[in-house]
């Protein structure tokens, strides 16, 4: 069985929720603390052993290319001055991945943005990582989903309970919880799912989460898939038709999910992760405990 090397990010989208700050800066590129949001997945990626990083890009984020590129000005400035920590920081992000990009010339949804990495990825499974998604997890999320792919050999499905109407929001899975001695209490076969349901239609309270290992057989599905809801590609058909193909395994991870895509999701990831931050922490929550709220 071929291991999972190659990451897929989807970054073409607009980020019309964080206007005006995304007019003229991917939002993928907004900084949780002092790191945008795409590098926490990319960092997650390589922590599970994934080598090829492929982000899908469209106009406007040659900030993102930037960023992961190597910087000779800013470099040579920080050798010059003697700044050798933050040069070291520099290089690790110019140095931590092999990246490849693809342009999606039209915003056409998140499966057709899958759709466009075929050629990169090849015959071999692959991960889907959504940087709005921001997980906080002991063992990086997409780590336990691999353990998951290595046991079963089929396409996982990060997900996550969600109570009352907030379900609607989400691809909700369909699925039977598994009898599974190392995932106990984890690990469920899905059998259907529904995208953004009404509460009501809900077939369950297991929302899919922006993580996905996905076997090549996907890009035959999403080709075959007609467009859906606003005249986009959506991935969850894409997905539901491969389970006519194979099993498909939903998991329900370890870890705290931020949604960076949500203003308050985006104000309470920063808290946290800045609170977690050594040298800065301590003196961040003095000044929490000091408001008068």
């Amino acid at each position: 069985m071929k291991r999972v090397r190659k990451a897929v990010f989807p970054a073409a989208g607009l980020g019309t929720r964080f206007l005006p700050a995304t007019k003229a800066q991917p939002k993928e590129m907004l900084p949780i603390v002092d790191k945008p949001i795409i590098q926490y997945g990319v960092e997650e990626a390589l922590a599970a052993g994934c080598d090829q990083i492929i982000i899908i890009t469209g106009r406007g984020k040659t900030a993102i290319e930037d960023h992961f590129d190597v910087s000779y000005e800013l470099e040579k400035m920080l050798e010059e001055r003697g700044k050798t920590e933050l040069l070291s920081v520099v290089h690790q992000i110019s140095d931590m991945i092999h990246v490849a990009y693809v342009r999606q010339k039209e915003a056409l949804g998140l499966g057709h943005a899958v759709l466009m990495a075929r050629e990169l990825v090849g015959n071999e499974p692959f991960a889907v990582l959504l940087a709005d998604d921001v997980i906080d997890a002991p063992v990086p999320c997409l780590k336990q989903m691999m353990d998951v792919y290595e046991e079963t050999g089929g396409s996982v499905l990060a997900t996550q309970k969600v109570s009352g109407p907030a379900i609607s929001a989400y691809g909700v899975l369909d699925a039977t919880l598994m009898d599974h001695a190392r995932f106990g209490g984890r690990l469920y076969q899905v059998s259907n799912l529904v995208e953004k349901p009404k509460l009501e239609e809900a077939p369950s309270d297991l929302a899919i989460i922006g993580r996905y290992i996905l076997t090549p057989a996907i890009f035959e599905m999403l080709e075959g898939t007609p467009l859906g809801a606003g005249g986009e590609l959506q991935l969850t058909d894409g997905i539901r038709m491969l389970l006519s193909r194979e099993k498909i395994y939903g998991y329900c991870f370890d870890g705290k999910r931020h949604d960076a895509g949500d203003k308050l999701g985006f104000l309470k990831a920063t808290v946290e992760f800045a609170l977690k931050r050594p040298g800065l922490g301590g003196e961040f929550r003095s000044y929490l405990k000091s408001l008068e709220l």
